[in-house]
Order: structure tokens, then sequence, then C-alpha cells
């Protein structure tokens, strides 16, 4: 039982559609910044070195920037609330999930090799309605005579 209450509340905080980003994509994050009273959006565009859990209502990338000549990485929930959108920029052929390499490589070494893909395509996740999850059928006990004609 609480299992499934666990599962229902879980579902509850999901997005109904999310970008999928794999490592290696460059993408474009839109976050809501707080500052006192004000709410703004801010656009952080990096590489994707890690994705976390991706099927789950936790699931995370982690997206890295050169900004001023220093490494900046940053971690985002992709079903947060403070997460706008995502929009894959570029998408690039790797061989893991995480690309920690990049972290000791700068300029021309830390290139990754484009691939040609479906920008709106993959951009687009709009859902006409809400992805709810199937209801939980309880099991209901059969008398011991009826068990015996089934």
């Amino acid at each position: 039982m609480s299992f499934q209450l666990i599962q229902k509340v879980n579902a509850e905080q999901m997005k109904p559609a999310v970008v999928d980003a794999k490592s290696g994509d460059t993408v474009r994050v839109h976050q809501k910044i707080k500052e006192g009273a004000k709410e703004r959006i801010q656009i952080f565009e990096g590489v994707v070195i890690r994705v976390d859990r991706a099927k789950s209502h936790t699931s995370r990338i982690t997206v890295r920037k050169i900004a001023s000549g220093v490494g900046v990485e940053k971690s985002f929930l992709l079903h947060s609330p403070l997460v706008e959108k995502i929009e894959v920029v570029r998408r690039s052929k790797v061989r893991r999930n995480y690309l920690s390499y990049l972290r000791a490589r700068s300029g021309k070494s830390a290139r990754l090799k484009g691939v040609s893909f479906d920008r709106e395509n993959v951009n687009d996740v709009t859902v006409d309605e809400p992805v709810t999850q199937a209801p939980v059928e309880e099991a209901v006990e059969l008398p011991a005579e009826d068990k015996k004609e089934a």
C-alpha cells in the first residue's frame, strides 16, 4: 500500500513531457531565477556531460560550459518547476554516459563530433493530455468453491 502511495506522489510531481537530452548534447536550459520579489529566466548553454536516472522523477542532467576561461558545471533536475524548458541545440556522437574526460581538456581537444538530427522533432515536447499512471487493480479473493471451477 505504501509503495503505491509513493508511486502516486512521484507521478504527480513529474512533468508531462521533457526533452530527451543525452550525453554529448549541447543544450540550452531556461531556468527561473528569483531575485527578491522579481523573477526572470536565465539561459545556461553547455554540453551535457552526465545523465542520471533518466526515467525517474529525480532525473538530472549535468551541463558544463566554459565561462571566461573557467569551466562551470551545473546540475538540473528535469522535473523541477524551476526548469522552464530545455532545448537541444546540437547532438554529438559519444560512446559513454559520463563525459568526465572533458574536464581535463580545453580548446580543440574538447570538441565532440556532431551528428545530424531533427531539431524540431526533438525539441517539440507538447503533450495534448497529461501522462497519468494506469490505476493499480486490487486483487480480489475468490471464494474456495469458485477456485475449483477456474
